[in-house]
């Protein structure tokens, strides 16, 4: 029973790391279907890093974070996540915001959107995927 937990442990990692490769990469690659993210943890994934190699050989480590927006601006967002009142995360200049396939500007977000935040480990973030509202 051990074995079989640990390979379905391994399993989601994969699939995970496979999925975010794709999220991250231009948008006509992206996995049809929508977030794995999502379909594999519901909404219980709060953070999450992620190291995964690209086709090149070069290994990323990307952090993500999921939370309702409680403030943003051109240089930081500001979320509310489920262990902890609020995380300020630093932005990059040139985001991604995708709201499904569609690719906008911060701009476009609001106080009350649940999004998850990916950013390289020691970098800011370069992507906002919003996932709804509230929550």
């Amino acid at each position: 029973m051990v074995m079989r937990g640990r390979r379905f442990a391994i399993l989601a990692t994969v699939l995970v790391a496979i999925n975010v490769f794709f999220w991250l990469a231009a948008s006509g690659l992206a996995l049809p279907g929508g977030n794995l993210v999502q379909q594999l943890l519901g909404g219980r994934m709060i953070r999450a890093e992620i190291v995964w190699q690209a086709p090149d050989g070069k290994v990323h480590d990307t952090q993500l974070y999921r939370g309702v927006i409680l403030a943003i601006s051109q240089t930081s967002i500001t979320l509310r996540e489920k262990d902890r009142p609020s995380d300020v995360i630093p932005l990059a200049a040139n985001v991604n915001v995708r709201f499904g396939i569609q690719s906008e500007t911060p701009a476009q977000l609001r106080p009350g959107m649940r999004v998850v935040v990916a950013a390289p480990a020691t970098e800011p973030a370069d992507t906002i995927q919003f996932e709804g509202y509230g929550g």
